[in-house]
């Protein structure tokens, strides 16, 4: 079976398991949240940032802090253990592939996930910042370009946090553990953004990248840049390693 009609296999899994539904839910309440507290953003000029900055910024930054992340970790379980219910990975590995290419192709099922949650996220933005403009009578609303530039931008440094949750899903075989490691995992990012080893984290890379960003909107934060070396080896480098270590254990406890 090539790659394309293994992932439509995949894909059809995905929409019977309701992970999309608990995709969404994060979403929603980051949105809520922001609404409602949507006067809180007049009170932040000191720092030098305009409240539709903020209000798009900081709604951003608790999303890639750890609701994204916990999401990549829920879903990466889900995708596990959808296969191992009613010893299903067995008839996987039954096909004529190769462990290593269903475990690629699951992996990219989470990455398609990670996308769908990130096009909501950046979707709900504006009938969000619509709302907030109503009930504040204040225009909270910022070019679409802005918007998808911060997303994208999240996005695509989430990958090696998506790959390393996913060795850790398919390597621990007690799903509740392997939530937990992961669930725990995002935490320190909040503190290790602020140390030279920064790099060497990829829980904190989406975090970063949002709290990068509001540096440059609050005129009177400071700087808060990063530097792409050794960030982009590092990163290069544990997204290959971690799918490496992934598809290296994919199944191997089943096939003893």
């Amino acid at each position: 079976m090539s790659f394309l009609s293994l992932a439509g296999v995949e894909l059809k899994k995905t929409r019977r398991s309701g992970i999309l539904w608990i995709l969404v839910i994060p979403v929603f309440l980051i949105w809520l949240t922001a609404v409602i507290n949507a006067d809180i953003n007049f009170t932040i000029r000191n720092e030098g940032i305009s409240p539709e900055n903020n209000f798009f910024i900081q709604s951003f930054m608790g999303y890639a802090w750890f609701m994204f992340p916990a999401s990549i970790v829920i879903s990466t379980v889900m995708l596990v253990q959808t296969e191992r219910k009613n010893k299903g990975i067995l008839k996987m590995l039954a096909l004529p592939v190769s462990a290593a290419r269903l475990c690629l192709v699951k992996f990219s099922i989470l990455l398609l996930l990670a996308a769908v949650q990130m096009f909501f996220m950046t979707l709900a933005y504006f009938p969000s910042a619509a709302i907030a403009s109503r009930i504040q009578d204040y225009n909270f609303m910022l070019p679409v370009m802005d918007i998808l530039r911060e997303a994208g931008i999240i996005y695509i440094s989430s990958i090696p946090m998506a790959a390393f949750f996913w060795m850790l899903a398919v390597s621990i075989q007690t799903p509740i553990f392997s939530m937990g490691v992961g669930m725990a995992s995002i935490v320190p990012s909040v503190l290790l953004i602020n140390t030279k080893i920064w790099f060497a984290y990829p829980m904190c890379y989406p975090f970063l990248m949002a709290a990068s960003r509001m540096h440059e909107l609050a005129s009177n934060m400071g700087t808060f840049a990063f530097e792409l070396m050794p960030f982009i080896p590092v990163a290069v480098g544990c997204t290959v390693v971690c799918l490496f270590a992934a598809c290296i254990r994919f199944g191997q406890a089943e096939r003893r």
